[in-house]
């Protein structure tokens, strides 16, 4: 019975194969088919899928990225998160700095602290350049006052100490930068002191007031009496001198030097005390003085000075 059976089984696989060429094609190429097929129904799927993300992202624009790979992947979330316009309007760092951080309480401490940290530096900046600016020229006048008084209280007792009595200083209204000199003497072999001799004057008067910056800069001086002539002694009782000038000056020069100098220069310059009538008596002016001075400054700025040495006296 099996015997049977394979034959008719053989009979109608021979019969097929015979009588079905097409089948008989198919059926030894049968794996390919099924392979191609498959294939096939795997590109028209995968096509299929493409075409229809497609419509999706049509209908949803960056809505359904998140199937595909690569770039679209990267849109779906991007546009998962919420648009630009959707997000509340974030305000300015400088509008923040300016209006305040933080709630209420804190806006309201900073309106009651006033300015920002830059406007408060700016106005600490500006006190402390004009608290400097005041307090420098304070110091300084108050250093050079200080080594005024101590050169000048120097040069009190050096005269005090003078054996011939040359010179003598009285303080004006007790004043230590306001001096009157008496000038006791002069060359005796001079008309000067013959005239001093014949005129009962014991002494020539000058004032000399010394400035803030004194020793560096010259006091000034001017003779008060008696009214004398020549000998570089002009309007006012300004005397021509180029020691007594910024110019001329030395702050190793002391008083005791200049009235020295002083007197070489009347003798050299042949000075003489004044009797004319009526022109005698005139006494010299603080005012004219200065105005003179500044004059004969200016003109032997520009001409040259002329100073007798002391051994000419």
């Amino acid at each position: 019975m099996a015997t049977l059976l394979r034959k008719i089984g053989l009979i109608r696989l021979h019969n097929r194969d015979t009588e079905d060429p097409k089948h008989h094609h198919n059926h030894r190429g049968g794996g390919g088919g099924q392979q191609s097929a498959s294939l096939r129904g795997k590109g028209g799927a995968k096509s299929g899928g493409h075409k229809q993300q497609q419509q999706q992202q049509q209908q949803h624009p960056g809505g359904a990225g998140d199937a595909s790979p690569g770039p679209g992947k990267g849109k779906g979330k991007r546009a998962a998160e919420p648009a630009p316009r959707d997000k509340p309007p974030q305000p300015a760092a400088g509008a923040a700095g300016a209006a305040g951080a933080g709630g209420p309480r804190e806006r309201a401490a900073g309106a009651r602290a006033g300015p920002g940290p830059a406007a408060a530096a700016a106005a600490a900046a500006a006190a402390a350049a004009t608290a400097g600016g005041s307090l420098v020229p304070a110091a300084r006048q108050q250093h050079c006052t200080q080594v005024r008084s101590r050169r000048l209280m120097k040069e009190l007792q050096d005269i005090a100490r003078l054996s011939d009595r040359f010179i003598s200083v009285e303080l004006v209204d007790e004043s230590l930068f306001d001096w009157n000199v008496k000038l006791h003497q002069v060359d005796k072999d001079s008309v000067l002191w013959q005239d001093m001799k014949e005129t009962n004057t014991e002494f020539i008067l000058l004032n000399l007031t010394f400035p803030d910056n004194f020793p560096f800069s010259p006091p000034f001086m001017r003779v008060l009496s008696p009214r004398l002539e020549n000998g570089y002694v002009l309007d006012g009782g300004a005397i021509c001198m180029e020691l007594l000038t910024p110019r001329g000056w030395s702050s190793a020069y002391t008083v005791e030097a200049v009235m020295r100098q002083f007197a070489a220069s009347l003798v050299k310059g042949q000075g003489r005390i004044c009797r004319k009538a009526g022109k005698s008596k005139k006494s010299f002016s603080r005012k004219e003085a200065e105005a003179t001075f500044k004059s004969l400054v200016k003109t032997h700025e520009k001409y040259g000075w002329v100073t007798p040495p002391v051994s000419d006296g």
